[in-house]
């Protein structure tokens, strides 16, 4: 497998700048795989030290910072000497020695020659509970699940991924059909690295729902081994409520619609705990599409979405089989699929979504983003129906520069609105730029 996150690594690795690095991102998206990676390719050799229940490096950070001491005990600790300007330094699930995180400032200030990357999947549970971090003297990267082209080439269709890069529709559009059923099989499989991993090697579906149910028990298991005892069942009602809530038609998440007696104010601390471990993540609403888009947002009112639209699945017990059949996995429970799809894509770019609504909850808009300049609505259908009175209104009301619709159906320009296939939703920020420039 190739991830996006390597180029990101080396661009790190070559910034005149470059400060000790913070890789972020859920447990099982790869954020180990890809430092070793990175390691092994860019580096002569990788100082790697697995930070979870390692006494011996607790101690080692609990004496003081003093960087030559630390460099000594690093070496040791993982078994290879430690040279500047040719090891890549790696310390994994690093939350659970605080101070080593803390160390990462004098690393930046006294030692910034050594290259030096850790990584953590409660990251941001670890800096709510009081972690001194290092702000301003670290760089950040976030990983995600593999993205619809990293699919395609863990699939060996590296040759569609160029074709989508170059955005020329009428020869994308010969294909149409053949990268319509690619996706098919990504919004079942997701981009879980191991169930990818499942997928490319027995070159089936069978057994995929069997790999994802274990990353979500794993998640469960999580809850019970870091979370507040008191949070545990309700970070359970909230993941469970997932499916359910993205299967209305207005796909906000209404905390009372987990139960009786669930409100906002008994439940946001568990909400707080899944967004910072990155299981879960918010399109918060904007009322007024201006920029910048944050000073119009409103907290209270977000949709809910899944870390992975494989996992999404799994969680609704939807049929691996549903992909066989044409258009039923984007149509299923009302879009869910196919919203949760354009999210992860849009995160996998950089691209912050929200959700545009009136304040009489009327005119709903799927996303609003911020490209450069330009504010962008966007709207996803599953099928190839694709008519919508509340984009059309928007435009007529708002007079943006571009205006996206994403379905099954092929390119098509119509003034101000575009049609796009939803596999180029990976392309949305390239396009809008060359779109809007």
């Amino acid at each position: 497998m190739y991830r996006d996150v390597i180029d990101a690594l080396k661009t790190w690795k070559a910034s005149p700048g470059r400060k000790p690095l913070v890789l972020r991102g859920a447990r099982q998206v790869g954020k180990t795989w890809a430092l070793k990676e990175f390691g092994r390719t860019s580096f002569d050799s990788t100082a790697y030290v697995d930070c979870y229940n390692n006494e011996q490096l607790a101690a080692l950070f609990a004496m003081d910072f003093d960087v030559p001491r630390l460099i000594q005990g690093l070496e040791l600790a993982s078994g290879e000497k430690i040279d500047a300007e040719t090891t890549l330094i790696v310390l994994d699930e690093v939350q659970e020695v605080p101070r080593a995180l803390t160390s990462l400032k004098y690393f930046c200030e006294q030692a910034p020659q050594y290259h030096i990357a850790v990584a953590g999947s409660l990251l941001g549970v670890a800096l709510h509970e009081g972690t001194s971090f290092p702000v301003g003297k670290v760089d950040f990267l976030d990983l995600g699940p593999m993205s619809f082209s990293e699919f395609l080439r863990a699939s060996g269709d590296e040759r569609y991924v160029d074709m989508l890069a170059n955005s020329d529709h009428d020869l994308i559009g010969v294909f149409h059909q053949t990268l319509l059923d690619r996706l098919r099989k990504y919004m079942v499989v997701g981009g879980m690295p191991a169930v990818v991993d499942k997928f490319v090697s027995d070159q089936s579906l069978l057994g995929i729902r069997d790999v994802q149910q274990s990353i979500l028990d794993a998640y469960d298991q999580d809850f019970s081994k870091h979370a507040p005892a008191d949070l545990v069942p309700r970070l359970r009602e909230i993941m469970r409520s997932i499916p359910a809530q993205l299967a209305k038609d207005n796909k906000r998440f209404f905390y009372s619609q987990m139960g009786p007696g669930a409100r906002a104010k008994s439940h946001e601390l568990a909400m707080l705990w899944l967004t910072d471990t990155g299981i879960a993540a918010k399109a918060t609403r904007v009322n007024n599409p201006r920029l910048p888009l944050r000073a119009y947002e409103d907290q209270r009112l977000f949709k809910l979405f899944c870390l992975d639209v494989g996992l999404l699945g799994a969680m609704s017990k939807l049929p691996v089989e549903t992909v066989l059949a044409p258009d039923d996995v984007f149509r299923e429970f009302k879009g869910a699929m196919a919203e949760q799809f354009v999210f992860e894509e849009m995160v996998s770019q950089q691209i912050e979504p929200h959700y545009f609504s009136r304040d009489d909850s009327r005119g709903e808009i799927d996303f609003l983003v911020q490209i450069g300049r330009d504010v962008v609505p966007i709207e996803v259908k599953a099928g190839g129906n694709v008519r919508s009175s509340s984009l059309t209104s928007y435009v007529a009301t708002h007079k943006p520069n571009l205006a996206i619709r994403l379905s099954t159906l092929p390119y098509k320009q119509q003034d101000v609105i575009t049609n796009l296939p939803l596999y180029l939703a990976g392309q949305l920020s390239r396009f809008a730029a060359l779109m809007l420039a």
